[in-house]
This record gives C-alpha cells, structure tokens and sequence, in this order.
C-alpha cells in the first residue's frame, strides 16, 4: 500500500474518532481549566508529548500552566487543575499524580480511551476518547485501527486538545491574533 493511502486510512481513523467526542465533556473539560488559576499538565511518552503541545496552547492563551516534572514547576494547590493525558487511565506514575492532586484538594482532568480506569475514578471530570489504547490493538470490542500501538490514541489527543482550545477562546472571545503575541520569540 502506498503512503498515500495509509495517511488516507488514517484520517478516516482520526475521522471516526474525533465524531465520538461528547461536546458536554469538552465543555467540562473547559470551564474546569479556565476556572483554575494554575493548570498542570502530564501524560508519559507521546501522551506526555501531546500534553506539552496543549501546555503551549494554554500558555499562549494567557494561562498559568506547567508541564509536570519540569523543574520549574510549583506545588499544586486547591485553585489548581491538573490535566492528565492517558489512554489506559493506568499508568502508575500519573495515577500516584492524580491521587496527590486529590489529596491536596485540586481538582483533576483525564483525557483517556478507558473513563472507568483507576485515573478516571480519581478525575473530576473525564473526556473519552474512542479509539485504541496500545494494549488493545488486537483485543474485542477496541477501537479498529491499522496504526500500530497507542498512535489513533495519541493523534486524537492532539486534535482533540486542538478543539478544546478553539472553545476556550470562543469561550473568552479570544482570536489567535490575541495569542500571538505570547509565542516564542526568542529563537
């Protein structure tokens, strides 16, 4: 098959995934990340990748967002949200991240393939993605995908994350012309 048709395959992929979304979620999703005053964001390998994408979004947009880890970032308090970006809602070190959330009263958000999985009973609110989390490509019932591992997953992040930005400035009459003036500028 030629590369052409498989980024044809692709996009009917992403396609079918991205009109599952449930706009009440993203909604949500939303008015949680504007109503903190300082949002974290984490994920592990290219989930994690994707979660630093919308971090420079949020960033642009004029909020007080940290990528987890980083060595910059402060402690979280309860005015905070942290965003955690996770297809199986599993993944041990941001399950132990959303349980400290917790415990420190902030409020959490997952963007997950699985909303009953440990994170997503932590997380206050929960955005589903239907697509294939990299354990379940070849298991019944998951999301058909020619992409191997957690790719459909991790593309959805990115687009979906996309989306939920063009909301939160519909949501504060923003236009990109207001976030320009936040990007880098330094190279």
């Amino acid at each position: 098959m030629s590369s052409r048709q498989y980024a044809a395959d692709i996009l009917k992929e992403l396609e079918r995934t991205l009109s599952q979304i449930d706009d009440s979620e993203m909604q949500a999703m939303a008015e949680h990340i504007l109503a903190a005053e300082q949002v974290f964001v984490a994920g592990a390998g290219r989930s994690g990748l994707m979660g630093k994408t919308f971090a420079m979004r949020l960033m642009q947009m004029g909020l007080r967002v940290y990528v987890v880890g980083e060595t910059v970032t402060p402690g979280i308090s309860p005015k905070d949200f942290l965003l955690l970006c996770s297809g199986s809602g599993e993944t041990g070190s941001l399950a132990a991240m959303a349980q400290k959330a917790s415990k420190a009263g902030a409020p959490v958000g997952l963007i997950t393939i699985k909303p009953e999985s440990t994170i997503g009973q932590l997380s206050d609110t929960v955005v589903r993605l239907s697509a294939s989390a990299k354990e379940d490509t070849a298991t019944a019932g998951a999301a058909v995908t020619i992409q191997p591992m957690g790719s459909l997953f991790e593309q959805g992040l990115l687009l979906s994350m996309d989306a939920l930005v063009l909301t939160m400035m519909e949501m504060k009459g923003m236009t990109g012309a207001d976030m320009f003036g936040r990007h880098a500028n330094l190279e």
